[in-house]
């Protein structure tokens, strides 16, 4: 399984989505590599933020590049030091969003390198709130727009505390240096990006494509569910392809096929939600694999590939129903 370095904890799936209880059900794997995790005490008050020292970054100075930063020099600060080293015109990040950035951190006294993500060529997705990452990432990077390139020391009070991190050679008193390239930033108003593709199939659903992060409209129609899985793009994006072990960060809004009631979505928390295909419906993890990040999807999921005649107490859903989904593809985590 691809690491997933600095998530601490895996949103919990929607009990609208959770696959049946007799069903393997993979669990997330706890990232195996050397990089820093938010430890379970309490937040301490918000760091003061300055503009130095940092060390300088001496090779791969470009955004999207792996840097290499040199050792700090002299004493670090104890506040926070934060710098826009390139200064982007996307979106700004929000506390509670979810960042999109590649990275590298290191340890200030002697710029030994414990975790970065270009080796990985996968960009990290985390949410930016506490409890999920480091306090020093959440207050160093509010506020920064896509496209930045932002570095940053974070004091132990703002990292790991006295107990450090032995997994990543982090003591309790090392001061940490990142680099942080923010690609994007995902919230309750992101949408699916890309080409609209003809929805011809009278027999078939249609999903609106409106982009402005409401929530699609779905009319059903008036005809027999069809039996077997339907998983077609109504927004075709240009990311990278779902894989069948993938932990996706979604939007999505579904129906019943007959009445067309909806019963569960995400605009309506106005909140994202992130799950593995390892532990949703088959015709969700079905559905999704193979497609690309940035769509949309219109999954129709004929009950044995949803509930078949269990559905969750309280959802809403009758015993053998046909469900229809409008799915956001957003990111893999």
């Amino acid at each position: 399984m691809r690491r997933r370095s600095l998530l601490i904890a895996v949103p919990a799936g929607l009990v609208t989505l959770a696959a049946c209880g007799d069903e393997d059900s993979g669990s997330s794997k706890a990232s195996d590599s050397a990089s820093p995790q938010a430890s379970g005490t309490s937040a301490p008050p918000s760091p003061k933020i300055v503009d130095g020292p940092l060390p300088a970054i001496t090779a791969g100075t470009k955004f999207g590049e792996k840097p290499t930063v040199a050792k700090g020099s002299g004493e670090p600060s104890k506040d926070l030091a934060v710098k826009t080293a390139i200064a982007g015109g996307g979106k700004a990040v929000a506390e509670n969003d979810f960042l999109v950035a590649d990275y590298l951190g290191q340890i200030w006294d002697s710029a030994k390198v414990f975790d970065n993500s270009y080796d990985r060529k996968t960009p990290i997705v985390i949410q930016l709130t506490q409890g999920s990452i480091i306090d020093g990432w959440r207050y160093a990077l509010a506020g920064k727009k896509a496209g930045s390139r932002v570095q940053f020391s974070v004091p132990p009070a703002y990292g790991y505390g006295d107990q450090g991190s032995p997994q990543g050679g982090i003591k309790g008193t090392d001061t940490l240096v990142f680099v942080v390239d923010v690609k994007d930033t995902l919230n309750a108003k992101s949408s699916a990006k890309g080409k609209e593709v003809p929805q011809d199939d009278a027999a078939l659903p249609k999903v609106g494509t409106d982009t402005d992060g409401a929530a699609p409209s779905i009319e059903v129609p008036d005809t027999a569910a069809p039996k077997k899985l339907v998983a077609n793009y109504v927004i075709e994006g240009d990311g990278p392809e779902v894989a069948a072990q993938s932990t996706v960060l979604v939007q999505y809004k579904g129906v019943v096929w007959d009445g067309g009631k909806e019963f569960d979505s995400t605009y309506g928390r106005k909140q994202l939600t992130s799950f593995s295909l390892q532990q949703v419906v088959k015709g969700w993890s079905q559905g999704l694999t193979g497609k690309k990040v940035g769509s949309r999807v219109l999954i129709v999921i004929p009950p044995e590939l949803g509930y078949g005649d269990n559905p969750p107490q309280g959802s809403g859903i009758e015993k053998d129903s046909t469900l229809v989904f409008s799915v956001d593809i957003l990111a893999t985590m």
